[in-house]
């Protein structure tokens, strides 16, 4: 009954309560980023959502324009402290987590959930008939803002681990689960626990083409 109504319903009445902050948030973050290089205000990126459904997904633009997509090793987008493509601004809503804050329009729209398994970039190759049940049993439910990969090891694991910790949540899925890693990711937010990818976890990057955002 949670996870097919109450988990639905908290979600929009927490996004009505949260508008007038985002709001707030835009009124004060829209210019800087616009003056930062006169570019998008927003980064819609394509992601893997539930069933497989392709949906874009809205971000603060963190990155200069036209940056080069690079990739870790094991597919997962690079991130790190020093990282040139990142504008000032955009450091600060990393560190924060402002720059997810437009989810909460992904959230009333139905594509995304307040917590959920993290919502991976659309690969060039990506089937959802060709892939792995793991894969799939992760993108049984709505992908979320945070969860519980986000809350407790944010960008520390690699994407083999995020896999797994995806389907732990969708096998324990329940209130109180969903309770505990609200209040863990305010934490992890607040003390700013693995904000960036761990190199030796992560291996070499690469350039992918397009840009981040």
């Amino acid at each position: 009954m949670y996870q097919h109504f109450f988990k639905r319903l908290i979600d929009i009445v927490v996004c009505l309560i949260g508008l007038p902050f985002f709001l707030l948030i835009f009124v004060v973050l829209a210019p800087i980023i616009w003056l930062t290089d006169f570019g998008p205000v927003f980064y819609n990126a394509k992601r893997v959502g539930r069933k497989g459904k392709i949906f874009k997904m809205y971000k603060f633009r963190s990155m200069r324009v036209n940056s080069p997509d690079l990739r870790n090793a094991d597919g997962s987008t690079f991130n790190a402290a020093n990282d040139p493509r990142v504008t000032p601004i955009g450091r600060l809503m990393r560190k924060t987590s402002l720059d997810e804050t437009p989810q909460l329009l992904n959230v009333l729209f139905g594509t995304m959930s307040l917590i959920g398994p993290r919502a991976f970039l659309v690969r060039p190759d990506f089937v959802y008939e060709n892939e792995s049940e793991k894969r799939k049993r992760r993108l049984e439910v709505r992908p979320g803002i945070t969860g519980y990969s986000q809350a407790y090891f944010r960008n520390s694991a690699t994407m083999d681990e995020k896999i797994d910790q995806d389907c732990y949540y969708v096998d324990h899925l329940s209130f109180w689960f969903d309770v505990k890693i609200f209040f863990k990711t305010i934490l992890s937010v607040l003390l700013r626990k693995n904000v960036f990818v761990d190199p030796a976890n992560a291996g070499k990057t690469h350039i992918e083409n397009g840009a981040k955002g």
